[in-house]
């Protein structure tokens, strides 16, 4: 017991004579042991490298996650040590919305079927863009973390100590001064003068060990640069492999509206099914006329023989076209067919055959043969 009250009697001593070492330097009435210009470099480079750390850290989650409310889940789970509920992210959502509309609106008309294919490959980009949150978190996010929570609360805590030992030392400088002056108006210092000049040497010896160790801590800081420019070449890697696969999809879905060609009348109160290829203006033996909307469309007189036929007939396809279903033919710029029509059908397809091939084609994308 009264060895511990004696510790606590010590240690508020020492908290007393820290603090008021440090007011008396902060009003100017006591010296201040500088530290040397290195250690001065380095701790401010640590400095800095903790504040755009922090600063990068903080908007790449943003980047990653812009929902705040997102964020602060995240947090409280990892500090709970839990895995955070699986969560369907904003392109999936989407997706899923466009897949349930175009399944309503029915995946054989190519509304329905274009937004089934949109809806696909949304989901794509939201299975993507989880992967590079994983990624980013785990090679880029992660060792930023565990250099502000680790390393640099090592450097904090070796940098108080340091400050403290300063303190310790400058206060031990002032006692020894205070001695020497008292040591000359009276003898009876002079015990006082051995005392604060052993305690000083002490207090310099713990000092110069403490500023060595929290230099060859922050000496690591060039270490930490290097590590972190890998991690930031990770970071780009795994950014450019979402970009790139958001790209081929988006390239892919392009290619696949494509062969949805797009439905024109000059009339714009009325709707048709009938595909009009974009180049329908340049296509040539296919006589053209200008909609209210600017649109270059197929004049109707070639249409109406073919819709008139009976029996089969040959036609020259005008331009490629790509099946939206397999109830449709796929078909090849200049390739002839066997074409007819069928009771019932819609009056802007016929049935279209090529061998042991058949399925309804768009009569805008064909020429009646003599």
């Amino acid at each position: 017991m009264d060895f511990n009250m004696k510790k606590l009697a010590a240690d508020a001593g020492t908290f007393l004579s820290r603090a008021v070492q440090f007011t008396e330097e902060k009003l100017g009435q006591a010296e201040k042991t500088e530290l040397d210009a290195h250690l001065e470099n380095l701790l401010s480079k640590a400095e800095c490298t903790k504040i755009w750390t922090e600063k990068i850290m903080k908007q790449t989650e943003v980047l990653l996650q812009p929902n705040p409310n997102a964020r602060i889940e995240e947090f409280v789970y990892e500090k709970l040590d839990r895995k955070a509920p699986s969560r369907i992210n904003n392109p999936e959502l989407l997706g899923q919305y466009m897949i349930d509309a175009g399944t309503e609106f029915g995946p054989g008309t190519a509304y329905g079927n274009a937004l089934i294919k949109c809806g696909e490959t949304q989901k794509r980009i939201g299975t993507a863009d989880r992967e590079l949150i994983q990624t980013s978190a785990l090679n880029f996010l992660t060792p930023l973390r565990n250099f502000i929570e680790g390393d640099y609360k090592t450097i904090a805590k070796e940098r108080k100590l340091l400050q403290n030992k300063r303190l310790d030392l400058d206060a031990a400088k002032t006692r020894l001064k205070k001695a020497k002056a008292a040591e000359t108006r009276s003898s009876i210092w002079a015990e006082e003068v051995t005392k604060s000049e052993q305690e000083l040497r002490i207090t310099q010896s713990e000092f110069d060990r403490q500023a060595e160790i929290t230099r060859l801590l922050l000496e690591g800081i060039s270490s930490t640069h290097a590590h972190h420019l890998r991690c930031l070449n990770d970071f780009v890697e795994a950014q450019m492999t979402y970009y790139a696969q958001c790209y081929q999809y988006m390239l892919d879905l392009q290619k696949q509206l494509g062969s949805f060609p797009s439905s024109y009348l000059s009339n714009n109160n009325q709707t048709s099914g009938t595909p009009v290829p974009s180049s329908l203006a340049n296509a040539v033996g296919s006589p053209a006329v200008a909609s209210t909307s600017g649109i270059v469309i197929t004049s109707p007189s070639n249409l109406n023989d073919l819709k008139e036929s009976s029996g089969s007939r040959k036609a020259r396809v005008l331009y490629d076209y790509d099946a939206a279903n397999s109830t449709e033919l796929s078909l090849l710029a200049d390739e002839v067919i066997t074409v007819f029509s069928v009771v019932g059908m819609d009056s802007d397809w016929l049935m279209g055959e090529r061998g042991n091939q058949k399925g309804k084609v768009p009569i805008t994308y064909l020429e009646l043969l003599n």
